[in-house]
């Protein structure tokens, strides 16, 4: 084994090239911290993970002040104890968003590191189930977008081989809704997925009223109708509909999933390997998850969830929402609506340094350890 010798952390901003909104906020601006780790045999390890446009600085702060001086001198193979021992030594600021953003851009880093010292890629390191996995869109089915060109953009998705499309909801009327949805469905036919996404917005009473019109949509998944901290509300709902109820991208711990799986409000899992604290935790969610027999349809962050999916049998889907195209020298592999992860050791992301060494916000790179200036 090696230890870890120096650490670097920085990071970058970057903006969405399409405007993105939904019913409750705009995603205006992706803060995408770094960590890069090297060992004492020279070997390298790349993280990242990354804020819609606020706490990027916090996250920084926390990686500076608290977690990285911790990483200096540790065994860089004892992922499991260093994701372990982070966590406890901020236990009183967890479990919370900001604690579980640093942690995954040391744990997607010390991944990373692993898999090239093992010459292997994420996707096999971690079970390789599969190579290849479905994808639906997201890009043109934002909140803003006239009905029209959600219709549009579901048709050339469709003839691009995707296999779905999530269309956000949450407009002032119910009515709003079932004809932007009708539109879409008349256009698509019946074969063709269409997930919703409410993104919290709705009250109990207002998430079952809508329900019944996505029940006659045949409605895919009903995403984040309700506050995600309401598992009540959630259980509740579930049992009330056949529209399968999709939970997860604003869960920041095994335990949070465990409550909703046991209480079955939730049909399908959103873990997000940013907002879980990394891939050491998100693997524990997701085979709880086959545990319950629900799968697992990760939240944004394509580029890295492919090799997640691939890696287990439980996982029907990637979201395409892409991310990383101006900080990477190649795009992620897709054929025919299908997602494909990287055969390349490590993440499987080909990182342009070059692009974000440029783009680095001024203020926030540090470095530690064996020749940190």
């Amino acid at each position: 084994m090696a230890k870890i010798e120096h650490v670097e952390i920085w990071m970058n901003d970057l903006k969405p090239k399409v405007r993105r909104s939904d019913a409750i906020q705009s995603f205006v601006s992706q803060e995408t911290p770094f960590v890069r780790i090297t060992d004492s045999d020279g070997a390298q390890g790349v993280g990242y993970s990354y804020t819609i446009g606020q706490g990027g600085p916090a996250v920084m702060s926390l990686l500076k002040e608290t977690l990285v001086p911790q990483l200096i001198g540790r065994e860089a193979e004892e992922i499991g104890r260093i994701w372990r021992d982070l966590l406890f030594s901020t236990h009183a600021t967890s479990v919370g968003v900001i604690t579980s953003l640093a942690l995954a851009a040391i744990d997607t880093a010390l991944w990373d590191l692993r898999c090239k010292r093992a010459d292997l890629p994420l996707w096999r390191m971690l079970g390789g189930a599969k190579d290849s996995v479905p994808m639906y869109t997201t890009e043109g089915g934002w909140l803003h977008i006239p009905t029209e060109d959600l219709v549009a953009d579901a048709l050339d998705a469709q003839a691009k081989g995707f296999a779905g499309s999530k269309i956000k909801i949450g407009r002032p009327h119910l009515s709003e809704d079932r004809e932007r949805l009708a539109a879409v469905r008349n256009a698509v036919g019946p074969a063709y997925e269409i997930m919703v996404d409410a993104n919290q917005s709705l009250t109990g009473a207002e998430a079952a009223r809508r329900a019944r019109v996505l029940e006659e949509q045949g409605i895919a998944w009903f995403e984040e109708p309700l506050p995600a901290d309401d598992l009540l509300e959630h259980a509740r709902l579930a049992a009330s509909t056949s529209v399968p109820i999709a939970v997860g991208e604003s869960m920041y711990s095994l335990s949070q999933f465990k409550d909703y799986l046991a209480a079955g409000a939730a049909d399908i899992v959103q873990v997000d390997v940013a907002r879980i604290g990394g891939i050491t935790p998100w693997m524990k969610v997701a085979h709880l998850a086959e545990a319950f027999n629900v799968p697992v349809c990760p939240h944004f962050l394509m580029e890295l969830h492919v090799s997640l999916v691939c890696a287990i049998p439980n996982a029907p889907w990637l979201e395409y929402i892409p991310q990383l195209d101006s900080l990477t020298t190649e795009p992620m592999r897709m054929e025919q609506g299908r997602a494909y992860a990287s055969d390349a050791p490590g993440l499987g992301i080909a990182w342009d340094f070059q692009a974000i060494d440029a783009c680095r916000i001024e203020g926030l790179s540090h470095s530690f350890g064996k020749g940190a200036t």
